[in-house]
């Protein structure tokens, strides 16, 4: 990635958000809507929607790489962050939540409530007008518009099984297996976060394989598997003025990595002990508690060993064609993080 991308990342914004709202849809009787997507959240994950220019500088030499192919791979990562900002909109109003990153989330600020549900259409809609506008003329432009649909329904699927699995009120600790855990990650978290910009990436490069889309898929949904692994220990071991959080995976009774691995040591003791707390506001201190007895950090980072060592072995096996830069440049920003 060029030291410029970032700087010409949040430029590209204002620009974007002008034409979807001033130059896109010029009838004067839909200033009112338009507005509302003005106002909207965008908060930037420079980590997801800078992958895809810094995949694409990986994977085609630079003297081949226009001025134009760069400004439309920050575009595409721009359409990243509207579709993430899509599912956030929509899953903070399906968990109740109250903040999103430190700020009220959308649908609890003044004057929108659930008017927020068509707020994340808009956001998602947004999404396929740049896309037209930017890549229509381009080759890979079918391939976008199905990689993000595809990602889209792969995503959503992932949000249902976490619904499914943890229904507010109820608190059922036989729902909660690797299996089903490892699921939810898959199609929720690691389809957009890792697959979706480094896919994107490649189909901008020419390369349009299924083979090799196949082979990137293996390695970037283990990396999108441990990054959501990690976020679930950061949230009950992370330092909060690091993190920019404080924790709620306990109380929310949430079925993350830390509840699912411990169901799978403890006694059948410590288990009655974890059904008497967990999902409560009371007894978050009982849980962590039982978990620091079961070593949870010790496993944790017992985990991060292995999945880096798989990870190893998955870019050897399964990136023979492709540059193992493009994986290796992930790999050093989730591994070891701390927030």
């Amino acid at each position: 990635m060029s030291s410029s991308d970032p700087q010409l990342f949040e430029a590209q914004f204002e620009e974007l958000v002008t034409e979807l709202t001033e130059q896109d849809l010029t009838d004067s009787v839909l200033a009112d809507a338009l507005n509302r997507l003005r106002e909207m959240p965008y908060n930037s994950s420079l980590f997801l929607c800078l992958s895809v220019i810094g995949s694409l500088r990986e994977l085609v030499p630079p003297t081949e790489l226009t001025q134009d192919a760069v400004r439309r791979a920050l575009l595409v990562g721009w359409c990243i962050e509207l579709l993430q900002a899509f599912f956030l909109v929509a899953d903070d109003i399906m968990d109740a939540s109250v903040t999103r990153r430190g700020q009220p989330c959308w649908y609890k600020r003044e004057r929108v409530g659930l008017d927020a549900i068509n707020d994340s259409f808009l956001l998602e809609g947004s999404i396929y007008r740049l896309l037209r506008r930017h890549c229509r003329a381009q080759p890979y432009y079918v391939h976008l518009l199905e990689l993000f649909t595809e990602t889209s329904f792969q995503t959503e699927l992932g949000q249902a099984l976490d619904l499914m699995t943890a229904p507010p009120g109820q608190i059922d600790l036989n729902r909660f297996t690797m299996e089903r855990y490892k699921a939810i990650v898959k199609y929720k978290t690691a389809f957009y976060s890792f697959y979706l910009p480094v896919a994107a990436a490649m189909y901008m490069a020419g390369i349009d394989s299924e083979e090799e889309h196949n082979n990137a898929k293996h390695i970037l949904l283990e990396m999108g598997e441990f990054f959501q692994i990690q976020d679930d220990y950061l949230d009950c071991y992370g330092d909060p003025a690091v993190t920019g959080k404080i924790g709620t995976d306990i109380q929310d009774n949430k079925c993350g990595w830390l509840v699912v691995t411990a169901l799978g040591v403890m006694t059948p003791v410590q288990r009655a002990e974890l059904e008497s707390c967990y999902g409560r506001h009371d007894s978050v201190e009982k849980v962590k508690a039982l978990y620091n007895t079961l070593q949870m950090p010790t496993l944790y980072h017992q985990y991060e060993d292995d999945s880096y060592q798989r990870l190893q072995k998955l870019i050897s096996r399964h990136a023979q064609n492709l540059p193992h830069a493009v994986f290796l440049n992930f790999a050093k920003k989730i591994y070891k993080r701390n927030k």
